[in-house]
């Protein structure tokens, strides 16, 4: 089959070829599966002159078995426009041919522009017709792809085409006569881009990364590549095909991969992946296209690397079968071995990483063997201290396995075990108290150099030959003695369970037991001794003053006792009034309440007021019982009717005398007095700060902001000054008529006020203005209008000061400072705006 018709009509060479004549003749049938209806169109293929040209084809329309018509016109002319026929003196059209698409192959060489068909109208022969087209890649863009004669109608092409750029174009053939009068009905014409094979294919990457698992079977997916060819994919200038090209390395065979040439899938061919002896491929894969025909076809190649994962197909296994190692007695955390082993996978991984378990030889769980995560090696660690008088070794089993389990098939080694002999060394240990803390008890207050107990170590150096001896580390009270050679513990001092030293009945001493082992150890042991009270303490009265009336009817006194001991060498008590000296019966006596308090009270009706010493004796109810005489101060004096004693009463009390009684009174008034005197004068002093206040209206002071302060004193010369400089002037004779001296003259003075003009009932304009000018006059002239004299004086301080003068500071405005801001500072400071900030004007 040297051509070919697709489902659209488009008819196509499959192979070059050489027509050895002008032209090649066809049938094409087209058919219709529902109706059965067949349609049968000769084609004849018309070669032109000049080379790789077709002048075009026509198509007729027909019936089943439909014969060529010998009567054709010009092999390059195409009659688009059907031909006109009248019958009977009318004219009938009939319908429009549907003409075939015109096939235009691409990267023609020319020249151009190349003449493609001849479209011509019957109506030619009678009246001169004008042809034109429209369309993309006439008048629309691209432009001026295809041109046509006006005239002659043939159209042609003006440049190479190319199918990847545009594939079809769509034009329309007009015919109008020279006034532009349609003629013809506009004809569809389609031009198709042939397809030539000048694009290789492109692969997507030009580096493809896969990985498949060691020891995968045959026929294991791994990657697919992917390449393009702009051509088109309906021929077989865009069907690619791929191919491997060359694998790298060829171990174990050199073709461990295969390709599906038409989706571009790889998988495994061969078995024998090993990550452990290959860990990855570097295959080059080609992609063809003409469907893989590589004598027309154009290629292109991509690599693909192939990555061989690791799976745990390698047990670890020891390097060495046993290991020894050695620990002192009574250490932990110590590493005592290093166990070392082989795996082949991949390090760092789960398949690589090591997990080690011991399996035997550790009952008790002194070792455990821990993974170190960089060299993958396995620590016999101690966990638990070991003791060489129990065990003087071990031998322990160890497995080892990875993180990961073994991949399906694969057996553990035999070498995955190892043996490991630990030998403990003996060291000196430290001597121990078997029994820690040791209490024993005993009545306090046994004589010096009794014997308590004997508190002896053990050494657990079994298999050494040592002499422990014992001391004393802890004697707060110094009470004990402890024997060097066997620990036997004897009183040195008498032990009182009453001392500072006993908490809750019991004394505590520490005391060591050091061998003379290299080095030497030793260890410590506290004994507890608990102490037995015995009636060794005599009560006290309690309290040891107290205050009565002096008539017994009024108050008494409640009294009781404090023991040091404890029951039952306490209470109940016992209180007794002695016999000597008799004024003690005769005046006081003891009323038992309970079995801890009495009342002691007067026995005489009345006793003078003074402090009196009452001996009492208590007894406690100790076996054998102990008494004790103790004395109470009572302060007897004169009481009120609520039965307290009275101010009077209790100095008298007090052992005072009337004329010291005095005395105090008259110091007391004295100190008010002067205290009140005090007070006085500084109310005064400030009535007469108030007084020197400035007799100023408020509304015309300006002095809001001034600060008053205490008149200072004067200095060293201050006797003698005359400040009648600083007064008012000499023409005030109400004020220099004053006595010499400190004056103030902050005051409206006293003198004759001067006579204001008086204004005329009946002004005259021309008067206002010396009224207004007498009236200044006498204003300025008159001493008691406002403002007053408002100078301060304070007091003179004298002359020859180290500090310089006030005066010296330069307040002159001959400057060039400007005072305007203080026409900003309000009413109150308007005075000096004025004096400052007049400006050229003042």
């Amino acid at each position: 089959m040297d051509f070919k018709v697709g489902a659209d009509g488009t008819v196509f060479a499959t192979r070059e070829l050489r027509i050895p004549s002008e032209q090649v003749a066809f049938t094409v049938t087209a058919w219709d599966h529902q109706t059965a209806e067949r349609w049968d169109a000769a084609v004849r293929l018309l070669v032109a002159q000049t080379s790789s040209t077709h002048s075009g084809h026509k198509l007729q329309k027909g019936k089943k078995n439909t014969v060529p018509d010998p009567v054709q016109p010009p092999k390059d002319t195409l009659l688009p426009w059907p031909q006109h026929q009248s019958s009977n003196g009318l004219r009938r059209q009939k319908r429009d041919w549907v003409i075939p698409p015109i096939n235009v192959p691409e990267n023609s060489r020319g020249p151009f522009p190349q003449q493609l068909v001849r479209i011509r109208s019957d109506k030619d022969n009678d009246i001169p017709i004008r042809y034109s087209i429209t369309g993309v890649g006439a008048d629309q863009p691209p432009m001026e792809v295809f041109s046509i004669d006006s005239m002659s109608g043939r159209m042609y092409v003006t440049r190479p085409m190319d199918r990847e750029e545009r594939a079809s174009y769509h034009l329309r053939a007009h015919a109008v006569d020279m006034n532009g009068n349609k003629v013809e009905n506009p004809i569809d014409l389609y031009i198709y881009v042939i397809d030539m094979n000048d694009n290789r294919p492109e692969f997507l990457n030009q580096v493809y990364n896969g990985s498949v698992d060691e020891g995968s079977k045959p026929g294991t997916y791994v990657m697919t590549v992917t390449a393009n060819d702009a051509d088109d994919a309906t021929t077989a200038n865009g069907m690619v095909r791929y191919r491997i090209v060359t694998q790298t390395p060829q171990s174990p065979s050199q073709n461990m991969f295969t390709i599906n040439s038409e989706t571009g899938d790889i998988v495994t061919v061969a078995a024998g992946l090993d990550r452990e002896k290959v860990q990855q491929y570097m295959v080059i894969i080609q992609a063809t296209d003409m469907e893989g025909n590589l004598n027309y076809g154009l290629s292109n190649t991509a690599t693909a690397i192939i990555t061989v994962t690791d799976v745990n197909d390698n047990p670890p296994e020891f390097t060495a079968s046993t290991y020894a190692g050695e620990v002192p007695e009574n250490r932990v955390e110590m590493v005592v071995a290093n166990l070392t082993v082989m795996d082949r996978d991949q390090p760092h991984s789960p398949n690589w990483n090591a997990v080690y378990r011991i399996i035997s030889g550790d009952p008790s769980g002194h070792f455990s063997v821990r993974t170190d995560p960089t060299t993958n090696e396995g620590m016999v660690t101690v966990v638990k201290a070991v003791d060489y008088e129990l065990n003087r070794a071990f031998m322990l089993t160890v497995m080892v396995s990875n993180q990961a389990p073994l991949a399906s098939g694969i057996q553990m080694s035999f070498q995955s075990t190892a043996g490991v002999t630990i030998s403990v060394m003996d060291i000196n240990e430290a001597p121990y108290f078997p029994s820690n803390h040791k209490l024993i008890r005993l009545e306090e207050g046994v004589p010096t150099g009794t014997v308590l107990t004997t508190f002896s170590a053990v050494d657990p150096d079994r298999f050494m030959q040592q002499a422990v001896r014992y001391s004393k580390l802890s004697d707060p009270a110094n009470w004990l003695h402890i024997n060097a050679t066997n620990g036997q513990i004897s009183t040195a001092a008498v032990l009182d369970r009453e001392s500072l030293y006993i908490k809750n009945n019991v004394y505590e001493a520490t005391f060591l037991a050091a061998d003379n082992g290299i080095p030497p150890a030793s260890g410590t042991g506290t004994l507890q001794i608990y102490l037995i009270d015995i009636n060794d303490n005599a009560p006290e009265l309690l309290p040891k003053e107290a205050q009565v009336c002096e008539k017994p009817s009024l108050n008494a006194i409640n009294i009781t006792a404090a023991d040091a001991d404890v029951d039952p060498n306490i209470g109940p008590y016992v209180f007794e009034l002695p016999f000597v000296p008799a004024s003690v019966r005769n005046n006081w006596t003891v009323t038992r309440l309970n079995g801890d308090y009495a009342q002691l009270s007067l026995r005489v009706l009345h006793l003078e007021a003074g402090v009196y010493d009452v001996p009492i004796t208590v007894t406690d109810s100790g076996n054998p019982p102990l008494s004790h005489t103790s004395i109470i101060k009572v302060k007897v004096c004169p009481c009120d009717d609520n039965g307290d004693c009275t101010t009077v009463g209790a100095v008298a009390a007090a052992g005072l005398g009337t004329g010291a009684i005095v005395a105090i009174l008259i110091c007391i008034v004295m100190l008010l007095t002067m205290v009140l005197l005090f007070v006085m004068w500084m109310k005064r002093r400030e009535k007469e700060r108030h007084t020197k206040q400035l007799l100023i209206d408020p509304e015309d002071d300006v002095r809001d902001n001034i600060l008053k302060y205490d008149e200072e004193g004067g200095g060293e010369e201050d006797q003698d000054y005359d400040l009648s400089q600083l007064q008012q002037p000499e023409a005030m004779e109400h004020v220099l008529s004053k006595a010499p001296g400190v004056r103030r003259v902050d005051e409206r003075p006293v003198g004759a006020e001067p006579q204001y003009p008086v204004r005329p009932l009946v002004p005259h304009p021309g008067d206002i203005g010396d009224f207004i000018n007498e009236g200044l006059r006498a204003a300025d002239n008159d001493p008691t209008a406002p403002p007053y004299d408002s100078l301060l004086v304070f007091d003179y301080e004298g002359s020859g000061s180290t500090a310089g003068s006030v005066s010296s500071l330069d307040s002159s405005s001959s400057g060039d400072q400007d005072y305007d801001y203080l026409n900003d500072w309000g009413p109150r400071f308007k005075k000096l705006a004025d004096m400052y900030g007049g400006g050229e004007e003042d």
